[in-house]
């Protein structure tokens, strides 16, 4: 019977607070909304990062890409890669994403570390998917990825503009370096 009330008072908070942790992390900031028309098949393949907000699983890295395939599972793959110049390397990590929702609805969660996943809300594309803005789950989360390693200045301001608009500190944007030095 103790066991059973110790259980029910302290467990059972515990594993709401945790669910409740994790699943904030696949959440939407306020005013951020996915793009409903999504088609994954256009959408895989390889992207050049052209700015971020900087993270430190980021940080020093230039010719940063991310490359998105199918798994078996029906999830996606995926493989991010950047060099960096202090260590004189290519640094890659893999992970794997799936919808939250519909998949028509540009709106995944995505992990490279086990169960924890964090939101990848695709909220505007290009005309023929020739670039992505995306944001995390709060507003320190945000990249602009092209299908080519450069990208017309207009592309970039129309980010910038539409970033600062939805509350992104656009002044800490990071542009990516994409030629070998």
């Amino acid at each position: 019977m103790l066991f059973h009330t110790l259980r029910n008072r302290i467990l059972k908070p515990l594993v709401i607070l945790w669910v409740g942790a994790l699943s904030a992390c696949t959440g939407l900031p306020q005013g951020v909304e996915p793009i409903d028309d999504f088609e994954l098949q256009r959408y895989l393949g390889k992207w050049y990062e052209i700015a971020r907000l900087d993270h430190s699983f980021e940080r020093g890295l230039s010719r940063v890409t991310a490359e998105y395939s199918l798994r078996e599972d029906g999830g996606v793959r995926v493989v991010n890669r950047g060099y960096s110049a202090a260590k004189g390397e290519w640094e890659q990590a893999e992970g794997k994403a799936y919808f939250v929702g519909e998949p028509d609805v540009g709106h995944l969660k995505v992990s490279f570390f086990g169960p924890f996943y964090g939101s990848y809300i695709i909220f505007e594309l290009g005309a023929d998917y020739r670039y992505s803005m995306i944001s995390g789950p709060d507003r320190s989360y945000l990249w602009l990825l092209s299908r080519t390693p450069t990208m017309d200045d207009a592309v970039k301001q129309h980010f910038v503009k539409r970033a600062r608009e939805l509350g992104f500190n656009t002044d800490a944007l990071i542009f990516v370096e994409q030629q070998s030095p």
